[in-house]
């Protein structure tokens, strides 16, 4: 059965407590801005966390910065002026940020980590990639990985384009490959196992992560004690969030949104303020080598 379309349009915004997004890489070919915006325009949310690799600053380039790349910088700092709480913390991607970490400015805060209490249980939340050996030891080899990342998502998209047109479903490449590669596996279940056992030695009920493009919630239990693991994924692969409302946590997956995916998106900007070139040079600031 086809869906409803008009009568998805009448449906009100969801109220949300909290929503975490992480790894939406603004400024490269992968980043599913035009489904994020969607979502985002389908949800209210009293707190906005943004869990590292927001905009990628490792493969920004004045070539490429799409108009819907920007809207989604534009609707997020929208939401302050309507009384929504951002937190902005830092990633691999965006680690030219964590020299500003402890920055205020009204609702806007940007920092490292940090640790909420939601419903009496304290949630300890930071990007993750601390935890990866490759960026501890080897910058320049997770550089390459990303570049390779990304152009393996162009091809992705391109492979998608063929297998549309003879009417078959899209997969992705890169999920394949975590999924096949034994050593992809055990790096996440590694990840997720070391980001479980710190936060249950620190007393937390749960420990939230992004970095690994895994969406995630289960719960961890070791013999010194158990905490919730929560991965909000990304939107690149899985096009995910996490939503915490009424005391509860949900993945949120897009293709499961009708509604969503329903929204049509306005691609011009109502002002003639170069916009693009106000953000690109702010970018160009903080990609400046230290003098």
């Amino acid at each position: 059965m086809k869906p409803n379309f008009f009568a998805l349009g009448k449906r009100k915004k969801r109220e949300l407590d909290l929503v975490i997004l992480s790894d939406i890489h603004l400024g490269t070919y992968g980043c599913h801005a035009e489904e994020l915006l969607r979502y985002l325009k389908t949800i209210t949310a009293k707190t906005i966390i943004l869990n590292g690799d927001i905009i990628d600053m490792w493969q920004f380039s004045k070539r490429y910065w799409p108009k819907s790349h920007m809207q989604i910088i534009k609707h997020i700092t929208g939401q302050l002026a309507k009384g929504a709480k951002i937190v902005y913390l830092t990633g691999n991607h965006d680690e030219m940020l964590r020299k500003f970490a402890g920055f205020r400015l009204g609702s806007f805060q940007i920092d490292n980590k940090k640790v909420v209490t939601l419903d009496g249980k304290k949630a300890w939340i930071f990007h993750g990639d601390v935890f990866d050996v490759t960026m501890k030891y080897s910058k320049w080899l997770a550089r390459l990985g990303a570049a390779g990342y990304d152009m393996l998502i162009v091809l992705n998209t391109f492979v998608n384009f063929i297998l549309n047109f003879f009417g078959k479903g899209k997969i992705s490449l890169s999920k394949r490959v975590k999924d096949s590669v034994k050593s992809a596996v055990k790096f996440i279940n590694d990840f997720e196992m070391t980001a479980a056992e710190i936060a249950i030695s620190k007393g937390y009920d749960y420990v939230i992560c992004g970095h690994i493009h895994q969406p995630e919630m289960k719960r961890i239990v070791t013999e010194k004690g158990e905490v919730m693991y929560l991965n909000s994924g990304d939107w690149v692969e899985n096009l995910t969030a996490l939503e915490f409302n009424r005391g509860g946590w949900k993945i949120y997956y897009y293709a499961d949104d009708l509604f969503a995916q329903s929204l049509k998106i306005q691609r011009r900007f109502k002002n003639n303020l170069d916009n693009d070139e106000i953000f690109k040079d702010l970018v160009n600031e903080f990609l400046k080598p230290k003098t």
